[in-house]
């Protein structure tokens, strides 16, 4: 079995051999430009990216003139709430998020505040982080212009009831991003039944090639226009200038076919695995509670706190052998606790000892049993050389004891 075993799968996914057979003639073989349509290597590249195109709109309901390629989900979700504020700003300029979105949806949002270009209201979430689409529809004023809910969390694995939200948004007239970079492929997506007017993906998220993302944009009922943040030769409907990856473009097409065939089986694999993750821990240690909501959420995520245990140091212990996380990649930087655990109410000291298990295709159940075990192992023997851990075995009231200051 290889080492370290590798449960980090909403950090980025390991790459499908079948996607990178499908990629690797396009390096070499097919090089041509997309955009050059004067001689067969352009044509053979176009009809390439062509194909991907209808792969990655029929894994969420879309037609193929909607699919708008970028380097990434950061950037289409960029495009869409930048492009969405400048377009229709002579409509209205407030827009509505929720305070557990991705740093690229809430860092967007920050950006147009900043800038003077737009008023952003940040909608709670509850205990297991689902925000309430009465509160949607509650926020929705005359200058309305965008409603930018994920649809599933990135962090706790919540799945937000984004159909409910896509029906408001239709009957209010406002158009609606959703950010389902960990959705697609695991959750079944589709922009017409969900009332989705943008939508934001990426391919490393679904065993595809990093640096290759994708932005939809509705084109009819309404169609929706946005203003470019890359400006050059117009490719993309002239939306995002810039030439084609088209090997990547390639392998993503590929994973997205993937992913959709094997949607419904891989699902109930992941959430035995997860189901058998739980277990083994919860089953030799107490106090370990689950983040998010514990029936509506991705099959391959398990965010748990570990009372008495610092987080990184329980990472610290295991990953030699096991590679986690204790929250978002795009944030593992900062020493602050999740912002998105904070948002469920979960106290600062508990956030702390979070760790969040990414499962996924390539996860089996000895790699679950292994994982089990060195997390039991670890958190015991750092909970034996905690004074704090044993206080509250003899029954003492933490909160209640008097710290003396030096």
């Amino acid at each position: 079995m290889p080492q370290p075993i590798y449960m980090d799968n909403q950090a980025t996914t390991p790459m499908d051999p079948r996607v990178l057979e499908a990629m690797l003639p396009y390096f070499n073989e097919h090089f041509g430009n997309a955009a050059s349509r004067n001689h067969p290597f352009g044509w053979t590249a176009e009809e390439a990216v062509d194909t991907a195109r209808s792969q990655i709109a029929q894994a969420i309901g879309a037609k193929p003139k909607e699919i708008i390629f970028t380097s990434g989900a950061t950037e289409s979700d960029n495009l869409a709430i930048k492009g969405v504020a400048e377009f229709y700003k002579d409509k209205g300029n407030h827009v509505i998020t929720c305070v557990t979105e991705h740093k690229a949806v809430l860092d967007s949002c920050k950006a147009l505040e900043r800038a003077g270009k737009a008023e952003v209201t940040y909608l709670p979430v509850d205990q297991y982080g689902m925000v309430s689409p009465d509160d949607v529809a509650s926020a929705i004023t005359d200058n309305t212009v965008l409603i930018s809910i994920m649809a599933a969390n990135n962090e706790i694995g919540t799945l937000h009831p984004v159909r409910e939200i896509g029906r408001i948004a239709k009957d209010r007239g406002v158009l609606f991003h959703c950010d389902a970079t960990q959705g697609v492929g695991k959750i079944p997506m589709d922009v017409g039944q969900d009332g989705i007017d943008l939508l934001s993906l990426s391919a490393h998220k679904l065993y595809g090639p990093k640096g290759c993302g994708a932005l939809y944009v509705r084109a009819r009922g309404p169609r929706v226009r946005l203003t470019p943040i890359i400006d050059g030769g117009g490719h993309e409907r002239g939306m995002r200038s810039g030439t084609l990856n088209v090997p990547g473009i390639v392998g993503f097409g590929k994973a997205c076919q993937l992913a959709v065939q094997e949607l419904e089986t891989e699902a109930a694999k992941l959430i035995g695995l997860r189901t058998r993750l739980h277990d083994g821990i919860t089953g030799e240690l107490e106090e370990v509670y689950l983040n998010g909501h514990p029936t509506q959420r991705l099959p391959g995520n398990l965010n748990l706190s570990f009372s008495y245990v610092e987080g990184e140091s329980l990472l610290m212990g295991i990953n030699k052998d096991v590679a986690l996380s204790s929250g978002s990649a795009c944030t593992s930087a900062t020493l602050e606790p999740s912002y998105v655990l904070k948002a469920l109410g979960v106290g600062e000291e508990l956030a702390h000892t979070s760790i969040r298990f990414g499962l996924g295709r390539f996860n089996t159940e000895a790699e679950v049993d292994i994982v089990a075990k060195r997390i039991v192992e670890v958190v015991q023997r750092l909970r034996d050389l905690s004074p704090l851990y044993e206080m509250a075995k003899e029954g003492i009231d933490l909160k209640s004891v008097q710290w003396k200051t030096a």
